[in-house]
């Protein structure tokens, strides 16, 4: 079979796959780097890409679940399927990475843990981009870890068709399918995938049988529908709409046999005119996110509902040979309904300029900067910017060395801003603060890359951190993160894919030097995929996650393991493919969170269809 191409070219670039599929690095683009397409090979930033065969290689369930292969990235959660779920990009708090579903946000503005990764699932996804880094210069607000973009597959000329059914562990079923149908005049596509399972319990005490507590299931709806007309050769609209129905179970405070419920109903849509001429590609959009959560236990219902409305255009103008010069003004509305009843409005200008210069120093130099300004109704006005510089070496085939330093702030929610607080006991408990400032973040990282290896040191400085400390509050003072990823990828003989990456965290501070928590001190990700039996894959991946310690208790350990997985496939006709996984094939006993569960040993296997 075709092999993929993963050598690391750039020294900024992993294409984090640890399989093989019929694509090569040329044939990938990306738009989240620069928010316009281009070639992954020309893009200075440190991005990782994870592609749909990926995902059906490695039997992913979840977007966690594949984010948590890439070097540099790990997760937190509290339970099985659907529950409270933190995903950590070199070392920072999940609030601080911004997450797109086909560019339109995904952070939750009525929470304080960013976008909810707990409803993320997989069946629909074509590509996940992952940039590295402060971002707000391209992006605006809470991109100072990077940002996720998640790109749904898009219809293909003529009609088509999927299906999928699976079963396994926990009465776990899952099916879908979708159909799309493209002209030349007018696309379309509808897909519907469902998750549905017992579960496990969400609480179990260190130590103690998961099996002697209630389980806490979890249903998953997703839909998505895309439309696109084409008006004539040099304009177009495209719509989307993406919607996440969810209904969980999880256990109240210290009680793991305890009976709560939550239920999800979020909303992402919209429309961008598209046109072409010989002076520039314009994008004129509208996009909305509505979130509508609502939290049920013995005392209790809790709404939370929100909106964030989002207006803007951009323009790329090409010059030179291969350089452009991208333009561009957003306004976006963030509101908390409910008894908060809160909003506030963000005005943005930006402006991106990619250069390649070819024969400078002997070899093939890209440059981007990235500058943007953002007025706001609530904060102070922040001036954000990011450059980024690759050299591809011709004297040394296969070096490539980079380096990108950005800024970027993360704002409060309406939560933290404006929650009202409680009495409990007699004392009162404030929540939210009128007076919070964003956090702002100085970002720095370097890579040396030689054909499959690759190395990279980066540097985060956090002030203004908002934690919770009697209500929320700005923490005076620099917080500081450092580490250095490596990655490896080769074909180490025929038909056999090595992959490894190993993330170090030399320092996660804060201002007094007292280590940030459920940040883990190391981790060694490893994965081998064999080919070399027609019409068969069978892969197996291995994750260590070396010293992490938890809020509370404090310094509880929830680190110092390993968990290994097992999958497989079967290619039974170009329509027809079975497929299977064992998860935590050892049945090793861990916790991400202190005093939350973790799936024992599971099994999965299911059949792929498509026409």
């Amino acid at each position: 079979m075709t092999t993929k191409t993963l050598s690391l070219i750039t020294a900024t670039l992993l294409l984090s796959t640890n399989a093989f599929a019929d694509t090569t690095l040329e044939d990938i683009t990306v738009v989240s780097a620069t928010r316009t397409t281009q070639n992954i090979q020309n893009v200075s930033s440190n991005i990782s890409v994870i592609t749909a065969q990926d995902i059906e290689d490695r039997g992913y369930a979840t977007v966690t679940q594949a984010l948590n292969a890439l070097v540099g990235i790990t997760f937190t959660q509290n339970g099985g399927l659907g529950t409270s779920t933190s995903v950590s990009v070199r070392g920072m708090d999940s609030r601080s990475t911004l997450v797109l579903i086909d560019g339109i946000r995904y952070n939750d503005i009525t929470g304080t843990s960013g976008a909810p990764f707990a409803h993320l699932m997989v069946e629909d996804i074509a590509q996940i981009e992952v940039v590295k880094g402060a971002q707000s210069g391209i992006w605006g607000a809470d991109a100072a870890a990077g940002v996720i973009n998640i790109i749904t597959k898009k219809p293909e000329n003529g009609v088509h068709g999927s299906a999928h059914i699976e079963a396994g562990s926990f009465n776990t079923k899952k099916y879908g399918a979708t159909l799309s149908t493209k002209t030349e005049n007018y696309s379309l596509k509808v897909s519907h995938n469902v998750v549905d399972t017992d579960s496990f319990t969400a609480q179990a005490p260190q130590g103690e049988d998961i099996d002697t507590f209630e389980d806490d299931a979890y249903t998953n709806k997703t839909t998505n529908i895309q439309l696109g007309l084409n008006i004539n050769e040099t304009n177009k609209i495209d719509l989307a709409y993406t919607y996440i129905d969810a209904d969980g179970e999880y256990d109240t405070y210290q009680n793991p046999n305890g009976i709560a419920n939550s239920t999800t109903k979020d909303a992402f849509a919209s429309v961008n005119f598209n046109h072409v001429d010989s002076f520039n590609e314009l994008n004129v959009y509208a996009k909305r996110s509505t979130f509508e959560r609502e939290f049920i236990d013995a005392f209790s219902t809790s709404p939370f509902d929100g909106q964030v409305d989002e207006y803007g255009f951009n323009s790329k103008i090409p010059y030179g040979e291969e350089d452009f010069v991208l333009v561009g003004a957003d306004y976006k509305k963030f509101e908390h309904k409910n008894s908060i009843n809160k909003d506030f409005n963000n005005k943005g200008v930006f402006v991106t300029n990619n250069n390649t210069f070819k024969g400078f120093m002997g070899g093939t130099t890209i440059l981007t900067e990235s500058l943007r300004y953002d007025s706001y109704s609530t904060f102070d006005n922040e001036f954000t910017g990011k450059i980024g510089l690759k050299h591809i070496h011709e004297n040394i085939k296969g070096l490539v060395t980079s380096l990108n330093y950005g800024t970027a702030y993360t704002v409060p929610t309406l939560y933290q801003l404006y929650a009202p607080g409680s009495t409990f006991g007699g004392v009162y408990y404030p929540i939210g603060n009128e007076n919070l400032n964003p956090e702002t973040t100085n970002s720095f990282d370097v890579t040396v890359a030689y054909k499959d290896f690759s190395v990279t040191y980066f540097n985060n400085k956090i002030d203004n951190l908002i934690e919770y400390t009697n209500g929320y509050n700005n923490v005076e003072g620099t917080s500081n993160i450092d580490g250095i990823e490596v990655a490896y990828s080769k074909e180490i003989i025929e038909n056999l894919q090595l992959s490894m990456n190993y993330t170090n965290l030399f320092k996660a501070e804060d201002k007094d030097g007292n280590t940030l928590k459920r940040r883990a001190t190391e981790t060694f990700k490893m994965a081998v995929d064999y080919y070399g039996v027609e019409s068969l894959h069978v892969g197996a991946d291995l994750e260590y996650v070396g010293s992490r310690t938890d809020t509370a208790p404090v310094n509880a350990q929830t680190g110092k393991y390993t968990v290994v997985n097992v999958t497989a496939d079967y290619q039974i006709t170009t329509a027809f493919q079975l497929y299977g996984k064992i998860v935590n094939l050892t049945d090793k006993g861990y916790q991400t969170v202190y005093g939350y569960a973790t799936s024992p040993r599971a099994f999965y296997a299911g059949v792929r269809a498509k026409f």
